[in-house]
């Protein structure tokens, strides 16, 4: 087991994409510096005071790279603080370096929140020599307990946040196949749609062709606008779904609601009301699919979690190019556990795979808004 646990951690990557230095870090390093500095100047019992300036001033800025480069910036920092324990061994004094040596703790979570199983590994041992020698200068039994209550509860967040990280991924990922799968269904029902009618206009030519030559050419050119129409979803589709996996259940074929369906959401609550505009005519059955989900996905939302709400107002606007649709709701802003909850999310990855956008948010004016933007024709490229 120890064995297999060892593999494991060898095995485990870095976290990918940590993030940036922001204006906080900046802020920290800089407020630490100026700590340091003043630390140096007036503070009277700093042993070895040029040494532990020095070490100071060059460790406290590579806390900007703790993401970055965990294992280094651990490496620097607690190697810097390996060096200032060198005035304890000579005199025995406990009271090493300055207090603004302290900003180093963020370096064990770092490390474990961004570094890869093996640099985990060595970052732990390189902190745990200079803690250790810590630990031993300690004048009591309470300085050693809390010390390493203290470096334990860094490295054990570290790794909690990373974990929550990879399960929030995960989730996020289980959204998309779950979203791509039912594009690929949409594009089952849609194919066979349009081939069914080339078959009837296929037959319809054949038997009128003796007859009636015109209406064989009217039927061709039936046809061809079909073939053309489903050619172009097809390729679409195929490419939004080239990047992700089938979905691992057995495709549940059915009728799929639209537009013209978005009255049936009247029946949900006496509260909710249906305003369609524009010209929605003509739209990809993708799109209609795509704008009905997300008008149900948010009614439904508003019903559960919209408390003292009077009226859950629902509209679909056909602008040139696009569709509009916004769902809101009058009630109290708060949604209290709507965050775990991902019927949002997958619609937005919805939008987002069929060229728009869609976003919910407290509005402005009161209550909960949805709105969403879907062109009115497929893209051609593969959205990101």
């Amino acid at each position: 087991m120890i064995a297999a646990f060892v593999r494991s951690v060898l095995a485990e990557p870095r976290a990918p994409d940590p993030p940036a230095r922001v204006w906080r870090d900046w802020a920290l390093v800089g407020a630490l510096l100026v700590t340091a500095v003043a630390e140096a100047i007036f503070r009277p019992d700093v042993p070895a005071r040029p040494l532990a300036t020095v070490v100071a001033l060059v460790v406290i800025p590579v806390l900007l790279w703790r993401r970055t480069h965990p294992l280094l910036a651990t490496a620097v920092g607690w190697g810097g603080a390996m060096v200032l324990h060198l005035p304890t061994v000579v005199d025995g004094n406990p009271d090493v370096g300055l207090y603004s040596m302290a900003g180093i703790v963020l370096l064990p979570y770092a490390l474990y929140r961004w570094a890869s199983g093996p640099e985990a590994l060595v970052g732990t041992a390189i902190v745990a020599v200079p803690a250790g020698f810590g630990f031993a200068a300690s004048a009591t039994l309470g300085d050693v307990i809390g010390g390493t209550i203290l470096l334990v509860a860094v490295f054990a967040l570290g790794a909690a946040m990373r974990y929550r990280a990879v399960a929030r991924q995960r989730e996020v990922q289980q959204v998309r196949t779950h979203e791509r799968g039912g594009l690929a269904r949409e594009l089952h029902d849609t194919v066979a749609h349009h081939v069914s009618a080339i078959a009837i206009q296929a037959q319809a030519g054949r038997a009128v062709a003796a007859a009636d030559p015109a209406a064989a050419l009217e039927a061709l050119a039936v046809i061809e606008a079909e073939a053309s129409r489903t050619l172009h979803e097809m390729r679409t589709m195929v490419g939004v779904l080239r990047d992700g996996d089938a979905p691992d259940a057995e495709p549940e074929y059915g009728p799929q609601r639209g537009i013209s369906d978005l009255q049936e959401l009247t029946r949900m609550s006496p509260l909710v009301q249906v305003h369609c505009a524009g010209d929605l005519a003509g739209l990809p059955r993708p799109v209609e699919v795509a704008v009905y989900r997300i008008c149900q996905e948010s009614v439904t939302n508003a019903i559960r979690h919209a408390r003292n709400a009077a009226t859950v107002s629902v509209e679909v606007t056909g602008d040139v190019g696009v569709v509009r649709l916004r769902v809101h709701d009058d009630g109290d802003a708060a949604r209290p556990g709507a965050g775990v909850g991902y019927g949002l999310l997958g619609m937005a990855e919805r939008a987002k795979l069929l060229g728009g956008a869609c976003q919910a948010g407290p509005d402005p004016d009161g209550g909960w808004t949805v709105e969403a933007t879907l062109p009115r024709e497929m893209p051609r490229g593969v959205p990101q």
